[in-house]
């Protein structure tokens, strides 16, 4: 592990979104006391960008800056800046995505990844992206894990997990089209999936970790009526993963599933496409929930609401969940040696 002072993980923290509050989330962040204490940052942006962030929130910042060719230290409390120089702030439109605003967060999440990827530190964090304009700079910008495993070089098997101080939401299937989740469930995906899943949770200190399992069908398919899914596929693959030594339980119906977990105490629930579970996760807690990339070399997370373009420059954005992946992310990285 790369430490900083008094053995803290390094966090690479790449500013986001430059049209929505990212600015202002990553200057609170570097002033942040929960932060200072379980982390070394690094910092990477534009100061022109973070200075209006800062501005903005009322904040005074205080930091040690360095050209993107120096390598980045982080060897005292403050936080290192990496300044990219990459973004004229007047050229920003606020509250729109634009292909200059993502240039400027793919830069930034490009470099941070680099770092990690080098050795230089432990976990990779970002302000919130907006996906339309990081489309604009990068041809085919799917998601955050395929432009990860694009930078990085990565091949292996990466999933989105959203996390909540009690419960966790894995998914079988992510950004696809609703029609085609039915025919994309396999006994073996839905394996592979808990498997992943078992896993980051033993890596935040979980130690048994318990999940359960959504269905498909309204009512879990009750029993047959409405498809047949539960019981040819998702059931089949539960009796799996308790036989591979996973607590593991379910089909549950997907209406009920969150309640369920958290009153028997579930660590994750396993839905079977992205809104099943988004809807619970983001009323249940959208100014706490952790986006969090589990499966590649090192954690990757993320606050997982969005830019917020409605709020953007008026210096009121909740640091909240932007905190939580910050923590998520040393927790992880100071167990992973």
């Amino acid at each position: 592990m790369s430490s900083g002072m008094n053995g803290s993980p390094i966090i690479a923290l790449a500013t986001g979104d430059p049209a929505g509050i990212s600015p202002e989330l990553t200057a609170r962040l570097m002033i942040s006391e929960p932060v200072k204490a379980a982390m070394r940052l690094i910092v990477i942006g534009d100061r022109r960008v973070l200075e209006r962030g800062a501005d903005e929130a009322g904040l005074a910042l205080d930091f040690e800056e360095v050209a993107p060719d120096a390598l980045p230290g982080a060897s005292s409390a403050r936080p290192v800046f990496v300044n990219l120089a990459n973004l004229d702030p007047d050229t920003i439109v606020r509250g729109e995505a634009t292909p200059v605003g993502g240039r400027f967060a793919t830069e930034n999440f490009a470099f941070a990844l680099t770092l990690a990827k080098n050795g230089v530190a432990d976990a990779v964090c970002f302000t919130p992206f907006n996906k339309k304009a990081m489309r604009y700079a990068y041809d085919g910008y799917d998601d955050e894990i395929r432009f990860i495993s694009d930078v990085i070089g990565f091949s292996g098997k990466a999933r989105e997990f959203n996390v909540l101080e009690n419960v966790w939401n894995a998914r079988v299937t992510s950004h696809i089209p609703l029609a085609q989740v039915a025919p994309s469930l396999s006994v073996d995906a839905i394996l592979a999936e808990l498997a992943l899943t078992f896993d980051c949770l033993r890596k935040t200190g979980i130690e048994s970790p318990k999940i359960a399992v959504a269905g498909l069908n309204p009512h879990a398919g009750d029993g047959g009526s409405f498809g047949r899914e539960e019981i040819d596929i998702i059931a089949p693959a539960v009796e799996e993963a308790v036989r591979r030594g996973m607590s593991v339980k379910g089909p549950y119906p997907a209406d009920t599933v969150f309640l369920t977990a958290l009153k028997e105490g579930f660590n994750a629930v396993l839905t079977m496409y992205h809104d099943q579970g988004q809807i619970a996760m983001k009323m249940m807690g959208f100014d706490r929930g952790v986006t969090m990339l589990g499966g590649l070399p090192f954690p990757v997370c993320t606050p997982a609401h969005g830019t917020a373009y409605d709020i953007a420059g008026k210096g009121i954005a909740n640091p909240n969940a932007s905190e939580r992946a910050l923590l998520l992310a040393a927790s992880m990285a100071s167990r992973a040696h």
